[in-house]
């Protein structure tokens, strides 16, 4: 669908020479609350909220490393022929947030052994923070014009778009084609999924674990079908969309690991300490 319109100017504030830009403050504001998150579920459950900010400040450089690492890894053939520095150049854009998951859980591994932490506590603590700072965090993405979806039809305007906030049709009308806004479409279901785990997390008692795994699960469905609209996917070979391959690989082992714990008995403790009677 055809549009004109001026776009949102991605730079927050200027100070001489230094510019911040929307998209960093948001991705920053979306860190913050979720620590503020997460060392609340910390106190909650009895954990030293000094644990999840010591892990939060190893992990941040890590995520952004690995997040890198793995878009440059599936978009190899622009940095192959070029300068050794562009693989750094994050500025220049290209992360991607299955990297930065990875990287985070690695991260989170190695700590909690050092540290003689129980993994699955600390993963089930930061799931909804995640989630929260991923629903955040794509309205980077729309500052940015980027991670949207193709273009509308005009029945899909007159039938949805036409009433959401004018600022993000706005938005997503670049170049004179009105977009899909995938991002909003991500946020959205990311802002379900953190008040679904909030409710698993407080008011079902789950076993250990399972906030974590039931937050791998809801991010990768929603993620699956969402990937599908967007028009700059990373792809593993043709067609094939990285990010929905990972999804479904996601959704499958954290299935199995919620079968295999409660099978073998490795997840039978609820958060007030009881056992789960057979």
């Amino acid at each position: 669908m055809a549009c004109t319109t001026d776009p949102l100017d991605p730079v927050f504030l200027e100070l001489g020479i230094l510019n911040i830009y929307w998209y960093g403050l948001i991705i920053a504001t979306g860190a913050l609350l979720g620590l503020w998150l997460a060392t609340h579920e910390s106190e909650r459950l009895g954990l030293k909220k000094d644990y999840m900010v010591d892990l939060l400040i190893y992990a941040i450089p890590i995520a952004i490393l690995s997040a890198r690492l793995y878009y440059v890894i599936f978009e190899w053939e622009q940095y192959a022929g070029g300068p050794f520095w562009r693989v750094f150049a994050v500025w220049e854009g290209g992360i991607a947030i299955h990297g930065a998951l990875i990287g985070s859980v690695l991260t989170a591994i190695v700590y909690t052994r050092v540290r003689k932490l129980s993994f699955w506590m600390m993963a089930d603590i930061a799931a909804p923070s995640i989630i929260l700072g991923q629903a955040i965090g794509r309205w980077g993405n729309f500052m940015n014009q980027e991670a949207h979806g193709g273009p509308v039809s005009e029945a899909f305007y007159q039938n949805f778009m036409q009433y959401l906030p004018g600022f993000i049709n706005q938005q997503m009308c670049i170049e004179g084609t009105l977009y899909h806004p995938t991002f909003l479409y991500e946020s959205v279901w990311n802002i379900a999924g953190f008040i679904l785990l909030l409710i698993v997390a407080r008011k079902i008692n789950p076993r250990r674990g399972e906030v974590f795994l039931s937050y791998v699960i809801w991010y990768s469905v929603g993620r699956f079908f969402i990937e599908g609209m967007r028009t700059d996917s990373l792809y593993i070979v043709g067609q094939l969309r990285t990010a929905q391959v990972i999804s479904i690989v996601l959704v499958i082992l954290a299935v199995v690991l919620i079968w295999y714990r409660r099978k073998t008995n490795k997840a039978n403790l609820h958060y007030n300490g009881k056992k789960v009677k057979k």
